[in-house]
C-alpha cells in the first residue's frame, strides 16, 4: 500500500498559518471543525453522525495501516480548517487515486487562502505517494467553495448518484 509522507512535516502557508498533519492531542480543537463541516452538510441535530463514526474516523487518522489521513490549518495555536483524504485503488490506472473527502474552514478563515493551502498540501501528499490525481466533490449549492475549486482544478463532468441500502 502506498502511504503519504511522514505525519510530522509542517507546511507554512504564510508567516502565521501552517498546514500540518493532525496529531492525537488535536482532538479537542479538531472536533468543532468536524462538527461544523457536518452541520454545513446537514448532518447535525437529529441527522447528526453517530458518535461512533467520529471516534472510528479519528482513530483511523492515527492508524498507520489505514489509508485515511487528516491535515489541519493552524494559526497561533488555533485550528482554522481541516482536510481529510484517502488513497484507493482504481480500475482505470495502476497507481492509487487520492480522494479529498472532507475540506472545511471556519468562516473567519475563508478567503485567506486556507482552503487552497489545504488542497495544495493534499496534492503534495498525493505526489509523494505517486497518486496521479486528487479528486473531490461538493454540493451544487456550495458556490463559495466552487469559486476556489474552479481556480485550482477542473470539473470532471460526472454526476454522482447514490442509493442507500
Amino acid at each position: 500500500m502506498l502511504r503519504s509522507p511522514t505525519r510530522s512535516s509542517e507546511h507554512p502557508v504564510n508567516d502565521t498559518i501552517s498546514i500540518r498533519p493532525v496529531t492525537a492531542i488535536d482532538y479537542a480543537a479538531w472536533k468543532p471543525l468536524w462538527d461544523g463541516y457536518n452541520a454545513f452538510y446537514g448532518r447535525s441535530g437529529p441527522a447528526a453522525l453517530p458518535e461512533a463514526i467520529t471516534r472510528i474516523t479519528w482513530a483511523r487518522f492515527h492508524d498507520p495501516a489505514e489509508p485515511v489521513h487528516a491535515l489541519v490549518a493552524e494559526h497561533d495555536g488555533e485550528l482554522l480548517g481541516l482536510a481529510h483524504y484517502l488513497f484507493h485503488r482504481s480500475t482505470i490506472q495502476i497507481e492509487q487515486s487520492c480522494y479529498l473527502q472532507d475540506l472545511f474552514t471556519v468562516a473567519a478563515a475563508r478567503g485567506r487562502g486556507v482552503g487552497r493551502a489545504l488542497i495544495e498540501q493534499v496534492c503534495e501528499h498525493a505526489r509523494a505517494a505517486r497518486a496521479p490525481r486528487v479528486y473531490w466533490q461538493t454540493h451544487e449549492t456550495n458556490t463559495t467553495a466552487m469559486r476556489l475549486y474552479d481556480q485550482v482544478a477542473e470539473k470532471s463532468g460526472f454526476v454522482i448518484y447514490r442509493k442507500f441500502i
